[in-house]
């Protein structure tokens, strides 16, 4: 017998009847309604978030206004949480329903919504206390409960992680445009500041110059009162010297002053004694009176000698006198000169230090000048439009730039290539509850045990192609999924579906009934370790040790690649993989029809515990 007529034999068996073609039909839809059903129910979930129903509790009272009055002023006080709240509602991402803490306390334990964010009262006190001396972190209060739903509480997180980075976004963009217009001043001051500190320092270096000059003046002044105290000393020491003589040269006129007038005084007793001496002589009185006549001019000239005695006496006394009064003035002049030149000396030494001080002035302002010039320009000039600017991205400096490489449309496109390996394994399997794996009348024949292996797996894997074509037309048509290669996708489907086929023949031949079960325990184990959902790396060693071996990730690689137009090399590789598979799943099923053609038991002659 040819395969092709124990292929026939074998379909006839299967539609001999009413009830064998309904069943027939219905094992054929099941991958087709697998597939189809999950990958609809879960084709974009995302889009179903709106329909999703989550309390939002706004407890914030609000708080003080952190503005500066700057551009754009905002009122007194701030409300972040009814901000979020406004913002939340009409981003639509979620149901957002307002309760108070109550209702949505009972509407979280009753399922009537999967999860609830609160806004406590000191939520924005909090965002604004970074201004204040008591700087802490506002709170926003995730509330879950897995009884609802495992994965709401997931939702619910990543909810909230993007209600902390819009806000800390928004709460941070104020705080860098309240900094960025601080600087604004700070720098408008250092302007300032830079034009005074280039006044003072043009003011510090003519100041400068000008104790130079000063204290070269006042070296020469100190030189000359030093020469005028030593003068003056030398004068004092010449005046008490002339003042000492004069008073010496006094003393002596006055004596003779005194000598002078007690002759004057004795002229008129020298007369009258000359007289009587001249009478006692018997001298006639002519006589007497020519020798008188003699003497008397000689008292005149003595007594106008005598006058100009007197007056040179006085004018000696008064030369003494005015010759102490200069010695003590000349003594006072020197030690004012000392005076002046020790004065003269400090303020030549004040002058110096006054000439360094102001040098270091001029230097110290220089700096502050040089200083403050490059805290200008280390501070760029920015407008109010261009602190908004920076602002914004201070407050969200990173922004990721996305691409693909291999792309899904949604997320039910992503699932479709691990749900479509799955159906081929499961729709092979739910053909083999009523397809003979091989024709028992053939090995008793004794036919060829090639002949008998291909008949035995091309019926089901003839079968399994109409279920992935049937497969395929849902996942382009009804749900409408993008296919980068549709007929190579279609391939390995249909590849997929074949070599499961061979592998289930073989376990059938080999094991009988067992290894139908052991068929079921294969899908099971290939179903966690395919990596169709999470990562194969996630898996825990054993089970990644087989995501290697066994032939459903490859299937599941291999379409991804096909399509949504990934490497080609890598599907090549996992259509290798495939192919090995089914050779050698052919061969093995050959070697065990081939032992049953020459040894048969009693065994071999049961019915299948299955059908």
């Amino acid at each position: 017998m040819k395969v092709p007529s124990m292929i026939a034999a074998e379909l006839r068996r299967l539609t001999a009847s009413r009830m064998g073609i309904i069943a027939l039909v219905a094992l054929i839809c099941v991958p087709i309604l697998y597939g189809g059903l999950y990958l609809w129910a879960n084709q974009d979930p995302y889009a179903k978030f709106p329909e999703v129903p989550v309390a939002l509790v706004v407890d914030d009272t609000g708080a003080p206004s952190t503005s500066s009055g700057t551009e754009g002023s905002d009122p007194d006080t701030v409300n972040y949480g009814e901000d979020v709240a406004d913002n939340l509602i009409e981003g639509n991402a979620f149901d957002w329903q307002r309760m108070t803490a109550a209702e949505a306390a009972d509407a979280l334990r009753d399922g009537a919504v999967d999860f609830t964010v609160t806004i406590p009262a000191d939520f924005s006190s909090a965002l604004t206390s970074a201004a204040g001396d008591d700087p802490h972190q506002a709170r926003i209060d995730l509330e879950t409960n897995d009884a609802n739903n495992y994965l709401a509480s997931s939702m619910g997180t990543q909810a909230v992680e993007k209600i902390r980075s819009s806000v800390a976004e928004m709460v941070g963009s104020e705080a860098a445009e309240r900094l960025l217009t601080g600087l604004s001043d700070v720098r408008d001051g250092l302007v300032t500041a830079a034009d005074g500190a280039t006044q003072l320092t043009d003011g510090a270096n003519t100041a400068a110059s000008g104790s130079t000059t000063l204290a070269d003046g006042t070296a020469k002044l100190a030189d000359g009162t030093a020469q005028l105290a030593t003068g003056a000393r030398t004068l004092a020491d010449g005046a008490q010297q002339v003042s000492a003589g004069n008073r010496q040269l006094a003393d002596v006129a006055d004596r003779a002053g005194s000598a002078v007038q007690q002759a004057a005084d004795a002229l008129p007793q020298v007369r009258t004694d000359i007289t009587s001496t001249l009478v006692e002589q018997g001298l006639t009185q002519e006589e007497i009176d020519r020798v008188l006549a003699t003497l008397d001019p000689l008292a005149s000239r003595l007594q106008d000698g005598n006058t100009r005695v007197q007056s040179a006496v006085g004018d000696v006394d008064r030369l003494a006198a005015g010759a102490a009064s200069v010695a003590s003035g000349a003594s006072e002049l020197a030690t004012g000169a000392g005076t002046v030149a020790s004065g003269a000396a400090s303020a030549n030494d004040g002058a110096a230090q006054l000439r360094d001080g102001l040098g270091t002035l001029a230097s110290g302002a220089a700096e502050l000048r040089d200083g403050l010039s490059d805290g200008v320009t280390q501070i760029p000039a920015s407008t109010p439009e261009l602190r908004t600017l920076q602002a914004d991205t201070i407050s969200d400096p990173v922004k990721v730039s996305s691409d693909k490489v291999a792309s899904a449309e949604d997320y039910g496109a992503g699932l479709a290539p691990f749900f479509a390996a799955l159906s081929a394994w499961i729709g092979i399997y739910a053909l083999f509850l009523i397809v003979k794996p091989i024709s028992r009348r053939a090995i008793t024949a004794l036919h060829s045990p090639v002949r008998i292996t291909l008949a035995g797996w091309l019926t089901p894997a003839a079968l399994g192609a109409v279920q992935m074509v049937g497969l395929m037309g849902i996942l382009a048509i009804t749900l409408g999924f993008t296919f980068h290669n549709p007929l190579g996708t279609l391939g390995v489907m249909v590849l997929a579906s074949a070599t499961f086929a061979a592998i289930i023949l073989a376990l059938n031949v080999w094991l009988g009934s067992v290894g139908q079960f052991l068929g079921l325990v294969l899908m099971v184990l290939q179903l966690v370790t395919a990596g169709g959902t999470f990562p194969w790396q996630t898996l825990p060693a054993p089970l990644a040790a087989l995501h290697h071996v066994l032939p459903l990730g490859y299937v599941v690689d291999a379409m991804r690649q096909l399509m949504y137009g990934g490497d080609l090399a890598r599907a090549g590789w996992d259509l290798a993989v495939l192919a090995f598979w089914l050779v050698g799943a052919l061969a093995f099923a050959m070697i065990g029809v081939t032992r049953m053609t020459h040894r048969r038991t009693l065994r071999d002659l049961q019915p299948s515990l299955i059908g």
